[in-house]
């Protein structure tokens, strides 16, 4: 009896360190796997057996094995590996928006400066067709940087989408391997033990899934865990997976937008419900900054085609008879995109349709916009400026920023909505219009000469025309004859042209001509003071040939502060900003988004490698930890080992005693 009690402890000794021994090699073995957690053999004491004098123990067995798991933080290090990959991949998309704007020679500023500057050479001479034909030139190359810069603005958005399909493959892929994986753990959750590595396996799936979207995880009852994306959307449950999809945007199918196929149906994921991943990141840069840099480049692009154009149409070229300039520029039309939901006739046909045409380059702005219904009042629409959320109702007919809304064929439907881009498709269609050289309109319609017996020191700077609705040249001849000298400096003056006699005030560095009161569509620029009694005759232009009037207004542009112009109400006026300004503030603006996305991206990276180390340094293997745990149950093994050999004497001679 002592004997076989010996044996069996012994062999039981054996076993569990052998059990022991062979769980170490498996942590050692899988050091490097990803995803592994180190397991441990738990030991017990095996259940004693009553005898006469009390209970004899029967030495150990294996219990289980166990993982070295944290769900707290493993949650953490999911979460924050999703957030670190939302900004990395937004990062890495702004950094290529960020080179779509550069500064220095190669960006669009220098293009809009060398097309402008070109004019002084016009002004210096007006009639030589090489001066005209460098103008076109520049003319041309300004429209092709811009060209280019909507070229590439479209390519990032194909990029966005091409990214966003990718992903979508890789995400649905994954659900499918951790439903799969839910099975194989169900199945073998029933015994009393865990499937260890199929547990590692699943929670490797997650973490890789984390990298494309954010996700939440529930474990059930049976061992599975329920995986949730977007605020609570049911991604895999059981070992049911559902599929995510990209799909076009309502609106713009050029754009994509991410939903999850249900059995009831498909439910788009918007950009607030994405919590982390890489698609979070992709959608983020698609609705926020590409768009926003696709008006910004547009805004300028339609700003300065539209003033070039007007400036063009009020000034004389060499034409036979000389006649008003055409436009010398043209961009891409504005947009209307309905939504796909927009009620429609029984061909497909939307219903109704807005119509959208630009009027003032100078209150265009940088931002797309959302006509709907107002529910308020029935047949009332309300407009969103999407840059800032400003809500304003509007009419058919009415104004805003810049561009006329007009409903054709029909009013919009109470549940009609539309995205309206006055200027993001402006810059991709950019180009010259005007060939001829004689067509840059150089002269003014209008010119001035001082009378020979004026007494103080003004002479004519620039005479051009600046509003064609109110400039009308059969008004002239006209002449100017100044008065008073007021207190302040200033010196009263009065026109008289051939509709009438108008009274003003001269100021220094003040343009006559279409002030308030006067508005003769006209700017005139004196250098010097006039005195009282001197007098200016303005007659109609009869040389273009030798006029410049109209190049000095295109230089005046450069200075002109007139992109982005606010209207606030009750007459006020907020100011816009340059050419170079304007163009300056959208680098800028990229520039910033682009640095505060580093940072953002370095600290979320840092947070996951913490967050990961916190949850490997809990779970994962220590190779010095396990190889003296090695040494440990290699002693216990041999001294096992030694405990059966004993027996095996004792036995060997109980046997020989009993002969």
């Amino acid at each position: 009896m002592g004997a076989s009690l010996l044996l069996s402890l012994g062999a039981r000794a054996m076993n569990a360190s052998q059990a022991a021994i062979n769980t170490i090699g498996h942590n050692i073995a899988n050091a490097n796997t990803p995803g592994y957690s180190r397991q441990t053999v738990v030991l017990k004491t095996a259940t004693p057996q009553f005898t006469g004098g009390g209970f004899q123990g029967k030495g150990v067995q294996v219990d289980t094995i166990n993982r070295s798991y944290n769900q707290f933080l493993t949650r953490e290090a999911n979460g924050s590996r999703a957030t670190a990959a939302a900004d990395q991949s937004l990062l890495t998309n702004l950094q290529r928006l960020e080179k779509v704007l550069p500064p220095g020679e190669s960006g669009l500023g220098q293009g809009i400066g060398q097309f402008l500057n070109a004019m002084v050479d016009v002004a210096s001479r007006p009639a030589d067709p090489s001066a005209r034909q460098v103008v076109l030139s520049r003319a041309k190359e300004m429209a092709s940087r811009f060209a280019s810069a909507g070229a590439q603005l479209q390519d990032l958005q194909q990029g966005v989408v091409s990214e966003l399909k990718a992903n979508v493959v890789v995400v649905n892929q994954i659900a499918q391997q951790i439903a799969a994986l839910n099975a194989d753990i169900a199945r073998l959750s029933g015994s009393d033990s865990a499937p260890n590595d199929l547990l590692d396996q699943r929670d490797q799936m997650v973490a890789e899934l984390s990298k494309y979207i954010g996700v939440t995880t529930i474990p059930a009852s049976d061992g599975s865990v329920g995986v949730f994306i977007g605020g609570g959307q049911v991604l895999v449950l059981g070992v049911q997976a559902q599929s995510l999809a990209v799909e076009g945007d309502p609106y713009d199918a050029q754009r994509a937008q991410v939903s999850l196929q249900q059995a009831g149906g498909t439910r788009v994921l918007d950009e607030s419900s994405l919590s982390g991943g890489a698609i979070a990141g992709l959608v983020s840069f698609q609705n926020n900054d590409l768009q926003d840099a696709r008006n910004y480049v547009g805004q300028l692009a339609t700003a300065i085609t539209m003033r070039v154009n007007e400036q063009q149409a009020l000034g004389l070229d060499l034409g036979t008879p000389p006649g008003a300039g055409v436009d010398m520029l043209a961009v891409g039309d504005a947009r209307v995109l309905p939504a796909t939901t927009n009620a429609r006739d029984a061909a497909g046909n939307y219903l109704s349709g807005v119509v959208l045409t630009r009027v003032d380059p100078g209150f265009l702005q940088a931002s797309s916009y959302v006509l709907k219904g107002d529910p308020a009042a029935v047949g009332s629409y309300l407009l969103v400026r999407e840059s800032d959320g400003l809500v304003r109702s509007v009419a058919d007919g009415d104004v805003v920023d810049g561009f006329r809304i007009n409903f054709n064929p029909a009013a919009p439907g109470p549940f009609d909505t539309y995205r309206l881009e006055p200027v993001a498709n402006a810059a991709v269609s950019m180009r010259r219009v005007l060939d001829q050289t004689q067509g840059v309109a150089a002269a003014s319609p209008l010119s001035a000469i001082t009378n020979v017996a004026n007494t103080g020191t003004a002479s004519v700077d620039t005479i051009y025309a600046v509003d064609s609705t109110n400039f009308n040249v059969a008004n002239f001849p006209a002449d100017i004859v100044f008065g008073a000298v007021n207190a302040d400096g200033s010196v009263n003056y009065t026109l008289t042209t051939q509709t009438g006699i108008f009274n003003s005030v001269w100021r220094a560095g003040q343009p006559i001509g279409n002030e308030t009161g006067v508005a003769q569509g006209f700017a005139l620029n004196l250098i010097g003071v006039p005195r009282p009694g001197d007098s200016l005759l303005l007659n109609p232009t009869a040389f273009p040939a030798q006029n410049n009037g109209n190049v000095k207004a295109f230089l005046a542009l450069q200075s002109e502060a007139f992109v982005g112009q606010r209207d606030l109400g009750a007459g006020v006026i907020a100011a816009g900003a340059t050419l170079n300004d304007a163009y300056a503030a959208a680098m800028g603006d990229i520039g910033a988004r682009v640095q505060g996305t580093e940072f953002l991206a370095k600290a979320s990276q840092q947070v996951a490698e913490d967050a990961e180390s916190a949850r490997s340094g809990e779970a994962g293997v220590n190779l010095d930890e396990e190889a003296a745990r090695l040494l440990q149950f290699q002693q216990a093994y041999q001294a096992s080992a030694k405990m059966l050999q004993v027996a095996q004497v004792v036995f060997d001679e109980l046997l020989q005693s009993v002969r």
